[in-house]
């Protein structure tokens, strides 16, 4: 018999939204601990460098892996849309294509990305004292990348149906891996940034075969067979329509956050470690939000596929007043307790004071993204992934490099200043996305005048 999918589009909004959105949260909660670890240890076990080195080069390995997470939305968008439409036959198709597509796109972003790891550090500007070890982790870490990607479609393909809770059990397993991978391999071996990047491979791998035996297991709300699993045109062009838009966005705004990361690490070895230190720390304070984001495309795209607009306008709000709660409390624990925070990545005081410096900006932002992140998921739901795409290079290219370079010219600047571009440009893609919710609905009204007559 097979099992039920979760079923967003009849009864209440805002219990069924948290409910589904809780497990998200946790499992990014122990996937930011998944990263986090690494830098924990590294920080507490070897030398600066190594901080330096996971941390420019866990921020690379981050890019990769928002662009995996883009192209899956792909599959989450309109896998949930075929359950919304009753479409069961066409949800199957729907997950074979997909992981025929990740398969491909798995192999050859290992092979690019072990030949060219020198070169991306050295346009990071990897300080020299960090430089190999940066490589090193880089080169460890892109040699498990196909299970970076396994990780991410499992978890997309379980979102789209309705299911949040085993993608918390596969980064449940990762994080747990992890953590004694790091301690074996870092605190015992005195392995540096090279021992955490392989603790993080062999987690993963521990996780994506794991997962694989407990689905199997188990059975989807609808069939699916291995036939599925091909080179299906149509599917792959429509997940590619969906999720390009996506993976382009994140991967643009990712490359403007390695650009403020380059231009900190011209700055020196104590300022690359430190905003090292804080973009670990930025991984938990995102969390809530981007729960809502991902919980969001989910719901927003079963209404869609139901066709009712109306009930995913309800659930934006939910999520945009539930979220900036959560905001007010974080955020007052990153702009005045900071320092508290990166003390427990770092013992250098100066590493701490220049990562809770950074922090005091991201803890403004914390506020905006209530709004932001949400908004990006109702789209994502909807389809509009292009209008998301744009909205995210807007504020990358236009608000957040030309902002963070321009403050760094000058003379004695602080981490918290250079930060401030990041805020600013959440504020520019708001306001980008609120005048686009106005069209959108002028274009449902009007679409419905038109059927009356």
């Amino acid at each position: 018999m097979m099992e039920r999918t979760r079923n967003f589009t009849e009864g209440p909004i805002l219990g069924p939204l948290i409910g589904f959105a809780l497990p998200v949260l946790a499992a990014l909660f122990l996937q930011a601990m998944y990263g986090a670890v690494d830098l924990l240890i590294v920080g507490q076990y070897a030398e600066t460098a190594d901080v330096s080195a996971v941390a420019t080069g866990s921020q690379l390995m981050h890019t990769v892996t928002t662009v995996i997470v883009g192209l899956a939305m792909g599959v989450t968008v309109l896998l949930g849309q075929k359950i919304g439409e009753g479409s069961g036959k066409q949800a199957g198709a729907v997950i074979g294509g997909g992981i025929w597509l990740f398969a491909v796109l798995s192999l050859a972003m290992t092979a690019v990305l072990v030949v060219l790891a020198p070169a991306l550090c050295a346009l990071l500007h990897a300080p020299e004292d960090a430089f190999a070890p940066t490589v090193s982790y880089v080169r460890v870490c892109s040699a498990g990348t196909v299970f970076i990607v396994a990780f991410n479609v499992l978890g997309s393909v379980f979102r789209g149906i309705g299911d949040s809770k085993m993608p918390l059990i596969t980064v449940a397993i990762a994080c747990a891996a992890n953590i004694l991978g790091d301690l074996l391999l870092v605190a015992l071996l005195h392995m540096g940034a090279a021992g955490a990047a392989l603790a993080t491979v062999f987690a993963q791998a521990i996780s994506v075969l794991l997962s694989l035996r407990i689905i199997a297991r188990r059975k989807l709300p609808f069939e699916f067979s291995r036939g599925d699993i091909r080179r299906n045109g149509p599917v792959i062009r429509h997940i590619l329509g969906i999720g390009t838009p996506m993976a382009l966005q994140d991967l643009l705004v990712s490359i403007s956050f390695l650009v403020i990361l380059a231009i900190v690490n011209g700055l020196g070895l104590i300022q690359s470690a430190g905003v090292g230190v804080a973009e670990k720390l930025c991984g938990f304070i995102m969390l809530v939000p981007s729960a809502y984001m991902q919980a969001m495309s989910a719901f927003v795209a079963q209404n869609i596929g139901a066709g009712k607009p109306a009930r995913a306008r309800r659930a934006l709000l939910c999520g945009i007043a539930t979220s900036l709660l959560c905001g007010m409390v974080i955020g007052y624990a990153s702009f005045f307790h900071g320092d508290l925070l990166s003390a427990l990545f770092a013992r250098d005081p100066q590493v701490i004071a220049a990562s809770a410096d950074y922090l005091r900006a991201y803890a403004i932002d914390c506020l905006l993204t209530s709004f932001l992140f949400c908004f990006i998921g109702y789209f994502s739901g909807m389809g509009k992934t292009v209008f998301v795409m744009l909205q995210g290079l807007a504020g990358a290219f236009m608000v957040r490099i030309p902002v963070s370079f321009a403050v760094s010219r000058i003379a004695g600047v602080s981490l918290f200043a250079i930060g401030l571009a990041t805020p600013a440009s959440t504020l520019v893609q708001i306001v980008l996305c609120v005048l686009f919710m106005g069209r959108c609905m002028k274009q449902e009204k009007s679409k419905n005048r038109g059927r009356r007559f």
